[in-house]
């Protein structure tokens, strides 16, 4: 093939793509209201995975400081001196790299005493009855599994000399890890079903497309009309309803934050937490369009390959 056979070539090809591309439009704006409706259940159907995961996501991002990761209360043995918590707390900082915070026996006293109330009944103790306490917050990587890292770190202080008990409270964030993971699988379930769905979908939709143009395939088989010429534009027509179907479903997710952004904001203010409510970033959008896009050319071309298998028509390599 020379090289005016090639432009040739090619040029009957963009032809071909331009009639499928304005014919799938047409037929999109000839039914409007058809079109709406499969539009709008496809963007339902792709809001509810999209719409979990952008939550999970929020989630994540939840204003957790270091001390939220899991603080180690260490009591230490009653008569413990100044100088040898000092010498503790030193060398947790030194050795395991964590911040800590040392309350005297009399500050102990003095904050009970402020959050009890029972300021006047605690002056009749000749003697304070507490210990020196070490509050322990370990500097933890994002990526680290925070329950093994603040067990070790709680065994190692349990070993320590004059320490009496070491107390570990992170069990709430592992809660809240477990809770995120759950939902994660959840997010893959839903979002393997929900394409199952848009794909049976938009089969359907083809395929009474499909009916409707019975007569016309059959022509155009019957003078020589290849099945990727007859295919095309439906799968244009398919490509057209997932897109619609994921910016619909984008919009819908943007307006849903929107309207929970604030009371959800005042949810997180009465825990002492902040999130700033975002939706799906760049990437995720870009993502959502091509995936739409992808699952309305599979569902088209299920659809008229069915289509075309009944008329037993083998495939010509004259046009893809």
């Amino acid at each position: 093939m020379n090289i005016r056979d090639k432009r040739r070539s090619a040029r009957a090809w963009g032809r071909r793509q331009l009639y499928s591309f304005f014919s799938s439009l047409g037929t999109l704006l000839g039914h409007r209201l058809g079109t709406l409706m499969t539009v709008l259940v496809l963007g339902i159907a792709m809001l509810l995975p999209l719409g979990l995961y952008v939550t999970l996501d929020n989630l994540r991002g939840l204003d957790l400081q270091q001390e939220d990761w899991g603080t180690v209360t260490v009591f230490l043995r009653p008569g413990v001196a100044a100088e040898q918590a000092g010498s503790l707390a030193e060398r947790i900082r030194r050795e395991r790299g964590a911040e800590v915070v040392a309350v005297s026996p009399q500050q102990g006293m003095a904050d009970f005493a402020e959050a009890s109330g029972f300021g006047e009944a605690l002056n009749l103790f000749d003697e304070i009855p507490l210990p020196w306490v070490l509050l322990v917050t370990p500097r933890l990587a994002e990526d680290l599994d925070i329950a093994a890292a603040v067990g070790d770190l709680g065994d190692w202080l349990g070993e320590q000399e004059g320490v009496d008990l070491v107390q570990v409270d992170f069990k709430w964030l592992q809660r809240l890890a477990g809770l995120l993971a759950l939902g994660d699988a959840f997010v893959t379930v839903l979002t393997v079903l929900f394409s199952l769905a848009v794909v049976v979908v938009v089969a359907n939709t083809i395929r009474l497309d499909v009916a409707n143009r019975a007569h016309e395939i059959e022509v155009l088989l019957m003078v020589g009309a290849s099945n990727g010429f007859v295919r095309q534009p439906f799968l244009y027509l398919g490509f057209w309803y997932g897109l619609l179907g994921a910016l619909l479903a984008l919009l819908l997710l943007a307006l849903c934050l929107l309207y929970l952004s604030r009371p959800l904001g005042r949810l997180l203010d009465a825990y002492g937490s902040s999130v700033d409510i975002g939706g799906p970033g760049a990437v995720t959008v870009l993502l959502v369009l091509l995936c739409g896009g992808a699952l309305g050319l599979l569902g088209a071309g299920v659809a008229v390959q069915r289509y075309l298998r009944q008329f037993r028509l083998p495939e010509s390599g004259g046009a893809s």
